[in-house]
This record gives C-alpha cells, structure tokens and sequence, in this order.
C-alpha cells in the first residue's frame, strides 16, 4: 500500500514538473496586450553589455515600418534579474546622456514609473505601447501597469533606444530595420 502511495506521488511531481516545462516559456512571452495585436515587427536586437545578456528588444508599428506609422510599441524581455529603481534610475541616466533637460515634469514620469514598475525576473517582459495621442501605456505579462498621458514622455523615453544619438547605435540599427 505504501508503495503504491508513493508511485502516486512521484506520478504527481513528474506531472507537475512537466507542465510547468510547458506552461513557464509560455508565460515568459505573454506580454502581448489586446493593444498590440495588430501591431507589426520592424526589428529585433539584444542588448548585451560586457558578457551579460541584458534584455531582448523589438519595435512594432502599426506599418512594419519605422519611418511611417501611426502607433509604436517597444517589448523589452529581460534576461536578467534587475530592481525597478535601477530601471528608472537608468532612465534618467539615458535622458541625461541624451541632453534631453529633466524637468519637473521629467521627474514626475519618472516618480511614475517607480510607482508603476515592478522588478523584472528573467524571462519578464516590459511593453511599451503607443496609441493614437502618443500617450504611452506599460504591460507585463499580467496586464496593465499603468500609462503615462504625454506624447513628450513617449518620444522622450523611446530615444533611449531609438534616437540616432542612442548609447547603443548598433542595436538601434537593429530595432529600426536599418540596413548596415
């Protein structure tokens, strides 16, 4: 009889182990919002610094296109664990390195955003997604984190990565679809 019971178990753990090997890549990729469905690829990169894998990056637009679109949508997926303030902190960073002067209201985004990020894990993913007014709207894999109504904050904070003045030009190149 106990043998049996213990059979049970270990059937038990093997299923479980099994379906989180299923379900855990699915859900690594899940940041895909209603809002973003019909958005289409432009490009793709990873971003590396030194020997460690940082996140994936890919730029969608309504048009496939970057230089003619409506709407953007720019998906981070993390590869490594990092801390939301770091993430906030680097964006003022990435502001700063770019010249673009940080506001009072520069500093509200981003008191935003350490409001409305949570610490990525690797396999996470940030999605940035652009409407009509140019207002910005963050998901993760669970849903909505929150939005940020400014079209400044939008152009301001997509510069990090797409701005020819990018700290990373290759990569933008990538995210872009430029041809090199």
């Amino acid at each position: 009889m106990r043998k049996q019971h213990s059979r049970k178990r270990i059937k038990r753990l093997v299923t479980a182990a099994a379906l989180c090997c299923v379900i855990a890549p699915t859900m690594a990729f899940a940041c895909e919002p209603e809002s973003a469905k019909d958005l289409k690829p432009v490009g793709k990169t990873r971003l590396s610094v030194w020997f460690w894998d940082v996140y994936d990056a890919q730029l969608l637009t309504d048009s496939g296109n970057y230089d003619d679109y409506q709407r953007r949508a720019l998906r981070l997926s993390y590869l490594r664990d990092i801390k939301a303030k770091d993430l906030v902190d680097t964006t003022k960073e990435e502001w700063q390195r770019l010249d673009v002067t940080v506001s009072n209201e520069h500093t509200q985004w981003l008191d935003k955003l350490n409001k409305m990020w949570p610490d990525v894990s690797e396999g996470d993913c940030l999605m940035l997604v652009e409407n009509e007014q140019g207002h910005s709207t963050f998901y993760n894999a669970e849903g909505v984190l929150g939005s940020v109504e400014s079209a400044q904050f939008t152009e301001d904070f997509l510069a990090i990565w797409l701005s020819p003045n990018s700290r990373f030009k290759e990569e933008r190149n990538e995210l872009i679809g430029a041809t090199q």
